[in-house]
């Protein structure tokens, strides 16, 4: 059978038979209509049939899966009954992810994400206690299968997540053994954004009577909004921003961010540098909300922080720039964000932060836009300046139409008389007042090195703009192999140490990656690097902030949380950092390693 769902009617959730206990978890991630390829796919799943799903990325597919599997997990039977397959290590944790979050609900559920890279050992162990999803890249489920560490028997659904690309990574005899020797009973649901000849072939030899689903993209872009994308670390992310607000010429703009802490959070920090910014979330009551709108509405406000919960529905005129501080993980929700700008006619600008992680989530907004996104560069500290001054001068300008100038003008010639003062010094010295301490131009020393934002981007974006197409796999440029020399920083450095050591085989290279890439640091912040047996010695600068802190908690390097923590010592619970967890794991010696094939 197949269908083509752009004709049919759109249920609810609660009309689909899902479980009452996943119902929830979607409430809580703010789920509230089903997509065109979650209505037809779920209830297909439900009622036990086979399913080759035509669909994009980003149209909400994951969850088209993940909801009717967990609708019918036993979570009794500790061996795995579910089998996702992804073609790459990013999407194998996007939907592991995503399982979490919908199972949020179902205590005892427990989802391993298994790929390439990753010791073998945390894998293990999992797989001893009992998982009931398994979430893999196909080289890595094969390096289980044949060391008989992974048991299929049991399984009752398997996914293929985006299939085409995974037989162009060169895994279709991987795959095609999977679907062989895995039960004969097991539900099968294939997904594809295009149907070459190898996935039509595959479906018809191991899935039976399929509901074939097409979703034709209808995410499109308004053609009056300007859509650019900014790369930084998310450590940067703030300075960046701020630098954005300072020289981008808006009305009224919503910032949004993935969660309701993070609303308040970065709306505090905009008021301290002086912004007029206030945060709604779905914790703000409908009559808080009413009132911010308005102020917004009416320039009272000009900056709302916002979640995609909270900001649905939200249409204000004024609202000239679209701000995604945090990058959406879905495309239907970017068009949705967006669209609050460039409204009735009107011109808007879209610019989405990007970390050099989630490259993969700008490709996806591309390839489902089927427009590319603009590279901006970060604002400079000249730039910022310029236009600090030209404000300055403006309202200069400003207040010498003012009718209250009469009354001043004397009280400064009376004050250039009687001191014997020129009226440029007098003009000077109330400039100053006006600062009050704070300086008006930006110091050449806090300009962050370019390096920083765009040295990212040349590592393998989505688009090359040198060449003007896109950058393939193979000419990614190679991550340099050498670890950083001692005194190349200009901060004072310290001792800090990380969980991971000789017994774990890591090396100063993936101790840099790993840092650099989650908290934002530079190789200039690395000093000595001292690799022991259980554990390693990094120097990091003396003083890290709390941004770095938080984004090194859940930071895993061969598999193992890092657990950073002060210190060059043992471990010592009073030494470990606010949050940060003991490394799980065994302590044995992991198996070695093989690489997740194809290369």
């Amino acid at each position: 059978m197949s269908s083509d769902v752009e004709s049919d009617p759109r249920p609810s959730f609660a009309d689909l038979g899902i479980d009452e206990r996943i119902l929830r978890a979607l409430a809580d991630v703010g789920y509230e209509t089903p997509s065109p390829i979650q209505a037809a796919t779920i209830p297909a799943l439900l009622a036990g049939r086979h399913v080759v799903g035509l669909a994009q990325t980003g149209t909400g597919k994951t969850a088209a899966f993940a909801v009717p599997i967990l609708s019918q997990i036993d979570l009794k039977q500790k061996a795995p009954q579910a089998l996702v397959l992804a073609p790459t290590r990013e999407l194998a944790l996007q939907v592991s992810e995503a399982f979490e979050r919908y199972a949020s609900h179902l205590p005892g559920l427990h989802v391993l994400p298994v790929y390439g890279g990753q010791a073998y050992g945390v894998q293990l162990s999992a797989l001893r206690r009992g998982v009931h999803v398994v979430v893999g890249t196909p080289g890595r489920i094969m390096d289980h299968l044949e060391k008989g560490t992974l048991d299929l028997t049991q399984l009752r659904f398997l996914v293929l997540d985006e299939a085409d690309e995974m037989l162009k990574m060169g895994f279709q005899e991987d795959v095609e053994t999977i679907l062989a020797d895995t039960p004969a009973d097991k539900h099968v649901a294939l997904f594809s954004a295009t149907m070459p000849a190898q996935i039509r072939r595959i479906s018809k030899k191991y899935l039976t009577d399929a509901a074939e689903i097409t979703v034709k993209n209808k995410t499109v872009t308004a053609a009056n909004t300007t859509q650019r994308y900014l790369m930084v670390t998310h450590q940067q992310k703030l300075d960046a921003l701020t630098r954005v607000l300072e020289i981008e010429n808006f009305e009224g703009m919503i910032i949004f961010v993935r969660t309701k802490q993070a609303t308040e959070v970065l709306a505090e920090r905009l008021r301290a540098r002086g912004f007029s910014a206030a945060a709604i979330n779905g914790d703000v009551a409908q009559v808080q909300r009413e009132r911010t709108i308005d102020q917004l509405r009416d320039g009272r406000l000009d900056i709302l922080v916002a979640t995609d919960v909270a900001a649905r529905g939200l249409d204000v005129e004024r609202i000239s720039h679209v701000v995604n501080y945090d990058i959406p993980t879905d495309t239907e929700s970017y068009v949705h964000r967006i669209g609050r700008t460039g409204r009735a006619g009107r011109t808007g600008d879209a610019l989405s932060f990007v970390t050099p992680r989630e490259r993969h989530l700008l490709k996806a907004i591309e390839r489902a836009t089927r427009q590319p996104l603009t590279l901006m560069p970060l604002p400079s500290v000249e730039d910022v300046n310029t236009n600090r001054v030209a404000k300055f001068t403006e309202s200069i300008t400003t207040a010498l139409g003012s009718d209250k100038l009469g009354f001043f003008r004397e009280l400064i010639s009376d004050y250039e008389q009687q001191h014997d003062v020129p009226a440029t010094d007098i003009a000077a010295a109330l400039a100053v007042l006006v600062q009050d301490d704070e300086p008006l131009l930006l110091a050449p020393e806090a300009e962050t090195p370019q390096r920083a934002f765009e040295g990212k981007r040349e590592s393998g974006g989505v688009w090359d703009h040198e060449k003007g197409r896109r950058r393939d796999r193979d000419e990614r440029p190679k991550r340099r192999e050498s670890g950083p020399r001692k005194g190349r920083s200009s901060v004072p450095l310290a001792p800090y140490t990380i969980a991971v050591g000789k017994r774990h085989r890591v090396e100063p290279r993936q101790i840099v990656g790993a840092l650099a890439n989650e908290g934002g640091l530079n190789r200039g912040d690395f000093g000595h690097i001292d690799i022991r047996g259980d554990h390693s010695v990094v120097e990091l600068p003396a003083d890290l902030p709390p941004e770095t802190w938080r984004a090194l908690e859940n930071t895993r390097i061969s598999g193992r949380l890092i657990a950073l923590r002060e210190g060059g010592g043992q471990d010592s619970g009073a030494e470990r950092s606010p949050g940060a967890e003991r490394p799980d794991g065994p302590r044995k010696k992991p198996r070695t390693k093989k690489a997740d094939r194809p290369s």
